[in-house]
This record gives C-alpha cells, sequence and structure tokens, in this order.
C-alpha cells in the first residue's frame, strides 16, 4: 500500500511538472497553426522562399506598424497574429542578463558562466572558443524555449585592444586583428550554429563598429569622441575582426558603435554600413545601432540640426534596427517631411525580418522547431560547467617562474597563506556583461581543496586604500610555508564608461605585496585578476616572489582553475592576448591618439606589439609551462613561393617602398594561394604539456609595415619527451601582405622571415606575371 501510494505521488508530480512546463514554454512569436486567420497567410507559409515571406508581411504592414519594428523593443501587430519581440540580449561569454531582451528566475536561475574573453582568448584555442559558442547558444535556446530569453545576441565584442587603459579591453579577445578575427568568426560560428543551410540557433553580432576603443578617460567620453583614423589603420587594424565575422563567421548582425570616424558617426555614415559591411563584405543579416546611438549623434554630437534628419540619415546610411526610441519616434516624421521614403522603411525591415525568420520565428509552435527540445535540463550541466572550468585553465598566463616556485606541493606546502583582495571573490572572476552563475569556485575554496590556509585579505578591495589589514597578512606570510597573494582589480577600476589613468595596482596593493612577500618564510606566489595589463616591474624584479599567474577574469570556475595550476594538475599553457607596458609607456601617449604606427619625431611611440618596439614588462605571446619545448622547421619546408600576377597590372607591382616590389592583393590571383610549413614540436621536459605555437612573419623592408605580425597559431598537446609534427598553413594574400599608406593591401615581393619560437625560416616570394588571353 504505501509502495503504491508513494508511485501515484510520484506520478502525480511528474505530470505536474510537464504540465508546469508546457504551461510556461513560449507561445508562439508568429504564426500560430492554432490562428486560422493567420496560419495561410504567405509569410506563415514555410514552403516558400524566405524572401517571398519577408516581403509578403512587409507589404501588409501599415507605415505605423513599420516604424514600431524599427526598435529593439518592438510592437506586437495584433491584426496579423505577431506578438512584441525584445531584440536586445547578450552572450559576451554566457547568458547574459544585461539586455532587458533575457531574464533569470524560476526555472532558469543561471547559466553558465565562462572566463571574461580576453581569458579565453589567451589559450589560443580556436575550436574551443566555437565550443564555448555553441554551449552559450544551447543555454540561450533553452531560455527562448522556456519564455526566460531572446534569439538575438549582441555579441561578441571584437573591437581591437589598442590602448592599455581602455575599460573594456576585457571584452575583448586582445590586440592582434588575426586573432580578434579568427574569435570572431569561431565563436560566431558556435553560437549560429553550423548545421547548414541558413537556419540560425541564434543571431549574434559583432560589434562596435568601428574604431571603438575609447570610454571615458581625462574628460573625453564614447559619446563625443571623434576618431581620427587613417585608411592604412582602417584596413590593416580597425577592420580585420568585423571582416572576418561577417565573410567568415556569416554573422547576422552588425552594431555601429557611439563615436564619430573622422567627423561622421559610425551610424550614419553610408561609407561604412552600405559600402563596407553590407557592400563589399555582404552582411547577410541586419544592422543594429549601439544603445541610444542615433539620439547620440543628434542630442550630444549635434551632427544634423532636426531629430527627423537624424532619423533618415541613419536609416538611408544602411541602420535597421535603432537599440533605443529615437527610430520609433522620429521616422515617420521624416518620411512626411520628405528626408525619407516609405521603401527605405522596408529595406530596413527585410533585413530584420529575414534574420527573425532565420531563427524560425515565424514558423509556427516553437516546441517543433529544430531546437525546440532544449530546456531547463540543458542550463548548467554538468559538461558546460566543466568546459567553462576547462576554458579558465587553458587561459591562465604563467608570466614568472623563477627556481622554479611553481608547482606547489599539497603535502610539503601545508598551511598556505592566502591573501589580497582577490582571494575569495565571486563576482570579480565574471567580469561585465556576465549573467548569474551556475555557482562559483573562489580561489580560497580551490587551494582549500589542495591544502590547508590561512586566510588574510590584506586590505578591504581592490582599492587598497590604507595598510588597517596588513598586520594579519604579514602574520599569516611568516606562519605559512607558501604564500599565494590573489590581486589585481575588478570593475571598480576598469569597465564599460570606465577607462584607467595609469597601469599601475590601485592604491596600495604593491606595498602590500612587497611587504608580505618579504616576510614570507616559504615560496611566494603573485596571482594578478584583470582584463587589461598591469605593470608588475617590481615584482618580476622581486627574487622573493618566485612566480606569477594572470588569470584575467576566469569565470564561474575561477577558482578551481587557479589551483589547479597552483599545484600542478594543470601544466599552463596561456599566452598574453596583449602587450604588457611600462607606466613610463603612457608618457606621451593620449587614449584619443590612434594611431597604431610610431612616430620618432613626434617621441610618439606606437601601439601593440605590431608597431611598438619600446621596453615592454612582458611581450604579446609571452607565456611560460612546467615543461619546455622546442620547434624545428621541417626540412621540405618552402623556401621560394610564387604569387601570380594578372598580366594586364604587371606594370604596377614596384613599389620604392619594397627593393622587389609590391604586388596589389587585387592584382594578385589569391585563391588557393597558401604556405605551407611542417613545425616539429617537441616536449623536452619531464611533464605533459599543450604548447601554443605562434608564427609571426616580417615582411621586407617598408617603413609602413608592421615589425612583425602574427600570420598563424595552433595549439598542440605533446606527451613529456614527446614530438608533435603541426602543419601550419598561411595564406600569402591574406597574412603575408600589408597596408600602404592610402589604405591598399599590397604583398610585398621578397624574402619574409617567419618566425617560430627562437627558430627563424625565410620564405622568398616572387612575382609571376601571367599572359593576357585575348579574345
Amino acid at each position: 500500500m504505501g509502495r503504491t501510494s508513494n508511485f501515484s505521488f510520484t506520478y502525480l508530480l511528474f505530470l505536474l511538472a510537464i504540465f508546469a512546463t508546457s504551461a510556461e514554454a513560449r507561445k508562439s512569436f508568429a504564426c500560430d497553426p492554432k490562428n486560422p486567420a493567420t496560419k495561410t497567410l504567405p509569410f506563415c507559409r514555410t514552403n516558400l522562399r524566405t524572401e517571398d515571406r519577408v516581403r509578403d508581411l512587409i507589404g501588409r504592414l501599415t507605415l505605423q506598424e513599420k516604424v514600431k519594428l524599427l526598435v529593439n523593443n518592438a510592437a506586437a501587430v495584433p491584426r496579423l497574429g505577431i506578438v512584441e519581440y525584445e531584440w536586445w540580449s547578450e552572450a559576451l561569454h554566457g547568458v547574459s542578463n544585461l539586455g532587458p531582451g533575457t531574464k533569470f528566475g524560476g526555472d532558469f536561475p543561471g547559466a553558465t558562466s565562462f572566463p571574461q574573453v580576453i581569458t579565453t582568448a589567451a589559450s589560443f584555442n580556436a575550436s574551443l572558443w566555437e565550443e564555448i559558442g555553441k554551449v552559450v547558444s544551447d543555454e540561450a535556446r533553452a531560455m527562448y524555449n522556456g519564455g526566460m530569453g531572446g534569439l538575438t545576441y549582441w555579441s561578441p565584442n571584437v573591437n581591437i585592444f589598442r590602448d592599455p587603459r581602455w575599460g573594456r579591453g576585457q571584452e575583448t579577445p586582445g590586440e592582434d586583428p588575426m586573432v580578434a578575427g579568427e574569435y570572431a568568426a569561431r565563436y560566431v560560428r558556435g553560437l549560429q550554429g553550423t548545421d547548414g543551410g541558413d537556419r540560425l540557433k541564434v543571431a549574434a553580432c559583432c560589434k562596435h563598429y568601428t574604431a571603438y576603443d575609447l570610454d571615458n578617460w581625462s574628460g573625453v567620453d564614447r559619446f563625443h569622441f571623434n576618431a581620427k583614423v587613417s585608411k592604412q589603420d582602417i584596413e590593416d587594424t580597425f577592420d580585420i575582426p568585423f571582416r572576418s565575422c561577417v565573410m567568415e563567421g556569416k554573422v547576422a548582425s552588425v552594431m555601429c558603435s557611439y563615436n564619430q570616424v573622422n567627423g561622421i558617426p559610425t551610424c550614419a555614415d553610408p561609407k561604412l554600413l552600405r559600402g563596407t559591411v553590407r557592400g563589399a563584405w555582404r552582411l547577410n543579416g541586419y544592422i543594429v545601432s549601439d544603445c541610444d546611438s542615433v539620439g547620440v549623434f543628434y542630442d550630444n554630437q549635434h551632427y544634423t540640426s532636426t531629430p527627423e534628419a537624424a532619423a533618415a540619415d541613419a536609416i538611408k546610411a544602411g541602420l535597421d534596427l535603432d537599440c533605443g526610441p529615437f527610430l520609433g519616434v522620429h521616422t515617420e516624421k521624416a518620411i512626411q517631411g520628405g528626408l525619407l521614403k516609405e521603401a527605405e522603411i522596408d529595406n530596413a525591415l527585410f533585413n530584420t525580418i529575414t534574420v527573425q525568420m532565420r531563427l524560425g520565428m515565424f514558423d509556427g509552435e516553437p516546441s517543433d522547431h529544430p531546437y525546440g527540445n532544449l530546456g531547463p535540463k540543458d542550463v548548467c550541466t554538468g559538461p558546460h560547467q566543466e568546459l567553462a572550468l576547462e576554458a579558465a585553465r587553458q587561459g591562465i598566463v604563467l608570466l614568472k617562474n623563477h627556481g622554479p616556485a611553481l608547482p606547489l606541493s599539497s603535502r610539503r606546502h601545508r598551511p598556505i597563506a592566502v591573501i589580497g583582495p582577490n582571494s575569495d571573490v565571486t563576482l570579480t572572476m565574471i567580469g561585465n556583461y556576465a549573467g548569474v552563475a551556475c555557482g562559483y569556485t573562489t580561489p580560497l575554496q580551490g587551494i582549500r581543496k589542495y591544502t590547508r590556509a590561512i586566510h588574510q585579505p590584506g586590505c578591504a578591495d581592490v582599492a587598497c586604500n590604507d595598510e588597517a589589514m596588513f598586520g594579519g597578512a604579514v602574520e599569516a606570510a611568516r606562519q605559512a610555508e607558501a604564500t599565494i597573494m590573489v590581486m589585481g582589480l575588478d570593475q571598480s577600476i576598469e569597465a564599460e564608461f570606465r577607462d584607467r589613468a595609469g597601469l599601475l595596482l590601485p592604491g596600495r596593493q604593491q606595498e602590500l605585496i612587497s611587504k608580505v612577500a618579504a616576510a614570507s618564510k616559504g615560496p611566494v606566489v603573485l596571482v594578478l585578476m584583470s582584463g587589461g595589463p598591469i605593470d608588475v616591474s617590481f615584482a618580476e624584479n622581486d627574487p622573493k616572489i618566485g612566480a606569477i599567474l594572470w588569470a584575467g577574469y576566469p569565470g564561474q570556475a575561477g577558482g578551481a582553475a587557479i589551483a589547479d595550476v597552483l599545484f600542478g594538475s594543470h601544466n599552463p599553457g596561456g599566452k598574453l592576448p596583449m602587450t604588457w607596458y611600462p607606466q613610463e609607456y603612457l608618457n606621451n601617449l593620449p587614449m584619443t591618439t590612434m594611431d597604431m604606427r610610431s612616430n620618432p619625431s613626434r617621441n610618439y611611440p606606437g601601439r601593440t606589439y605590431r608597431f611598438y618596439k619600446g621596453p615592454v614588462v612582458y611581450p604579446f605571446g609571452h607565456g611560460m609551462s612546467y615543461t619546455s619545448f622546442a620547434h624545428a622547421v621541417s626540412a621540405d619546408a618552402p623556401t621560394v613561393v610564387s604569387v601570380p600576377v594578372d598580366g594586364r597590372h604587371h606594370h604596377l607591382y614596384n613599389d620604392t617602398a619594397f627593393s622587389g616590389g609590391a604586388v596589389r592583393v587585387t592584382h594578385a590571383r589569391c585563391k588557393g594561394l597558401s604556405l605551407s610549413v611542417g613545425v616539429d614540436v617537441k616536449n623536452t621536459g619531464s611533464r605533459d604539456g599543450s604548447h601554443t605555437l605562434l608564427v609571426f612573419a616580417s615582411p621586407p623592408g617598408g617603413g609602413w609595415a608592421p615589425h612583425k605580425q602574427l600570420v598563424a597559431f595552433e595549439k598542440v598537446k605533446v606527451a613529456a619527451g614527446g614530438r608533435e609534427r603541426v602543419a601550419v598553413r598561411i595564406h600569402v594574400c591574406k597574412f603575408l601582405s600589408v597596408v600602404d599608406g592610402a589604405g591598399i593591401r599590397r604583398i610585398p615581393m621578397g624574402v619574409h622571415a617567419l618566425h617560430i619560437g627562437g627558430v627563424k625560416h625565410a620564405v622568398s616570394l616572387q612575382a609571376h606575371i601571367l599572359g593576357v588571353i585575348k579574345s
């Protein structure tokens, strides 16, 4: 009797759970099969071509209805069975509730929070980036199905980390355009799905186009900033990630930025939006403004004399959707005043509604969609959280290991003093544009899984304004067999609309570190959390500090990952995706100066490893391991590569900047033109390890060319004493080309030096003039 009653009660709960789930599941956005008034309309018929369905729908809308669909909180069209939709959701490194389109609660209390992008970029593992995107989109679709999220995610941020003070540098893949471009393409593919066809799992968005990398510095903010950028820098730095995102990642959206570029707001510039994004790159999707950007260029930048002119300029330039109310308020009057044609509104709606069609939003019952089975069971799963942990492990960079001080021993180093304002944090680890994590493992908790710890924060927070708590920290270091200090920054120091003033640790952190190190009787390890680089020259030069780790903002499992590296369960393999400069680098470097190249006559140092040759704390690509690796280029690596040039242009390829001339990329036969080099990577140490193989190229001559630029990277696992062959493929036109002062991409003829670790390999590019076939 008891067993029967228990079974009946359990079964009743099961039925109630099913009912509750189905009751809370999302209703059809449009084309509800139960609605006889709309189910037979052409825009609801899935057997028709998408473009025909979209045109049918637009043709049924009134002007007033159309205008209400130009904003992020798009209105319902009840007479056509279409409900309201919120376009703004975020998924920078996990589903976020920053945008109004997504919320947590009920069956969805949280979502997997991966490391901040700058940390994940340090893994230099492109397959990891795509896998994270797949997990995030699984959870996003699940939340959409449950009525808690949208399907349009305004991520990733692929701006170049041009200046080390930028508060949002943490959101980006770093300073290298090639890395940022590869990250953009891979993360977008993960988000949007690669199942074939035009269907979208979710719609990603690459932002902020273009030359946006200043938020609020020295009285200049992003709402008023005019970025003066050369054609050369636009072509060979700022546009590269966006081009890759659109052309290789096939992203469904691009967001224009707040700032002006050369005097024109990006969201009102037809050359940028219609000419480049939709024209040259052939965006298959929509262009959206950063939030209130149209209002900003009218109200703050005073770019137009009337709000109607601002609305008209934006739409004519190629803007399809306004994050904000501006277009919804002023577009109809712009049409009535003759500034805009209704057909131009139709073009904008064609782009946005097409994306909604590709997402399946006009295909009726959501549970019948390809991803309609995803639900609460698919969020915060064990494998998803394990991937967040693995991403954090792979993103941690070992900056210094003298002795070596690491890895620590859980048996010999007991107890360990754990010190610092970031030693027991949770929210700090997930950075900005984050959601609600599934759970957290702080550094202190991670370390305590290995050994006994004495905890002293040393400072109340990262501002570290006084020494009131120094005494306890120093005493803990005296007692312990080893000391770990977890220091650095958080969102109070670097964030959106908060650029840094300098590169030193805040407040009295440096003083605390030095005092604790001096008192410690065992090994001292400094762990840094930050998005941007920090000048820790003092710690690099302090013999008492044996090791330094950079963990970025390592996500929900960051503390476990840090501990795994500290105690040797994971052999670090991350590399810095940005240069770490000394504080003196900033002496003659306004954030507002956009020039990438150095100018000795102005004492201007240049930016990023590609153009700056001065002293650094740690260079781009720096990162150590608990083992060691040696490289050798295969004997069959080519030393000469022929570049086919169309015979009609042979007289144009000479260029005085290069001894052997330079061929315009548009004049070369680029299809299939690549250089393949085999690289043997040998693990010469006693531990298994993952190695990041970075391949740089230095072009011949040319004052305007980069000193060197990354042309390939690969992640390879090598067992202790083992050897692995890595096939490196370098697309000649894409990666061995440079951009001249007029913004024209050219391939320098002559000897290019490939740098692979300590090995150098020379490749000579030689023009091969093809004959002209006359008809």
